[in-house]
């Protein structure tokens, strides 16, 4: 037990370390052993299982968007205990109409099936984010996180369509809102992971990542110049392809909403010709976040975030470099549209303030401040801070599985400002 313990604080604290993260707290708060969820034996065996934490249970009665709606047609009979994520899947899914920077007006059908393997399992999702947006982008994801009976296997998966036109302002954090090159391009990803528990919480595995980008066009520069994609390297047709090494610690209470615990993940990823690569180059992403929650007596949480995207090796295609908003779950960069800075190396933060506005739970509201640094091209150094910061409200879409609507105005550097609007919570 006591080699666990000390692989896993070793693991998050050079994941934080290495994580270059811009918020002083979280690096003191690693510090903090008493944060961790205490583990104890269970019963029917030697496993090792989280101790349950409990509060006392409220007494106003929880509503959620689906109760509104139900209350609209006669259903009266709500009720004040909330459920919690068992065997039989819970869905949470809503048809709407979204707006960001970066697709403008977009008809969405969006929403999370949420589940559990067996009592003592993680909670396992799957989560889908279909679009058509205004400006003719096509958007199919498939994202899921498949956690076994026992919790000693995670299966990661992420499967992705997009036909998408899309800007960029080339390299590096100092690039200029002015040097917009119109591009055009198609997408397809397929990413699957197998994790295998080592200690409680902690996993490390092994996948494989194949992107392919084709189809690509740009239409230039407004003075006609040549453009950075040009400078870097213009290509029509771009595969990067290779396994993947992952270590991961999940301590959170719930994936899709957490309140409390921590979240470090690692992937090294190793793209060669000999999986189809266009190109030999090698990256690795640092993930981390916790979760503290302020009070027993209220559900208000600070949620501290640092995600990291550095390439160690070689010279990836234009498209493949970390990219403002190109993380896993399209979070990064609120006040900025998506692929608004780009280079071979990112280094971002971010800070969020969750607080309940009404006692039944149904709305919410969110307070953010986040900070990116890119360079330009692979051996430049990074380039200047930029920050983003607004105000967001939550709405209760799913009370079981704790899924909210979140609908979020940020403000960028450069006149950069807009809405967000995302099912289930930024990260």
């Amino acid at each position: 037990m006591k080699n666990c313990l000390s692989i896993i604080n070793r693991f998050l604290r050079v994941s934080i370390i290495l994580a270059g993260t811009l918020f002083i707290p979280v690096l003191l708060h690693a510090q903090d052993d008493s944060k961790f969820i205490p583990l104890v034996k269970h019963p029917k065996g030697d496993t090792i299982v989280p101790v349950k934490i409990t509060r006392k249970a409220d007494t106003i009665t929880q509503l959620d968007l689906y109760d509104v709606i139900g209350s609209w047609f006669g259903k009266k009979n709500l009720s004040s205990k909330v459920d919690s994520v068992g065997a039989k899947p819970v869905f949470s899914v809503v048809p709407a109409l979204g707006y960001t920077l970066q697709s403008k007006l977009a008809l969405t059908l969006a929403g999370n099936i949420a589940f559990r393997m067996s009592p003592d399992a993680k909670i396992s999702t799957i989560i889908i984010n279909t679009a058509y947006t205004q400006t003719k982008q096509i958007i199919i994801p498939i994202q899921s996180s498949i956690w076994s009976r026992s919790n000693d296997y995670n299966f990661v998966g992420d499967i992705r369509f997009l036909k998408y036109p899309e800007s960029t302002w080339g390299l590096g954090s100092n690039s200029n809102i002015g040097d917009e090159d119109p591009m055009d391009y198609s997408f397809f990803r397929f990413s699957e992971t197998v994790l295998r528990r080592l200690c409680p919480n902690f996993f490390v595995g092994i996948g494989y990542i194949f992107d392919d980008h084709f189809n690509i066009t740009e239409k230039g520069t407004i003075d006609g110049d040549l453009s950075r994609y040009g400078l870097y390297g213009a290509q029509g047709h771009t595969i990067s392809s290779g396994p993947t090494l992952n270590a991961l610690f999940d301590s959170r209470d719930n994936s899709i909403n957490a309140s409390r615990g921590w979240y470090a993940a690692a992937t090294f990823r190793d793209n060669t010709d000999v999986f189809g690569s266009t190109r030999d180059w090698q990256s690795i992403v640092l993930d981390v976040r916790t979760y503290i929650k302020l009070s027993d007596q209220s559900d208000n949480v600070l949620a501290l975030w640092s995600y990291n995207w550095l390439v160690l090796g070689g010279y990836p295609p234009y498209l493949d470099l970390p990219s403002t908003t190109w993380d896993t779950f399209s979070g990064t960069g609120r006040g900025y549209i998506q692929g608004r800075f780009r280079g071979a190396q990112m280094l971002y933060a971010e800070a969020e303030y969750r607080f309940g506005i009404t006692r039944n739970g149904l709305l919410g509201g969110v307070v953010f401040a986040n900070a990116q640094s890119f360079s330009a091209a692979p051996g430049t150094s990074l380039q200047s801070i930029q920050p983003a910061f607004g105000p967001g409200v939550r709405l209760k879409l799913n009370k079981v599985s704790k899924t909210n609507i979140a609908i979020d105005y940020g403000f960028g550097m450069q006149g950069s400002r807009g809405i967000f609007i995302n099912v289930g919570e930024i990260f």
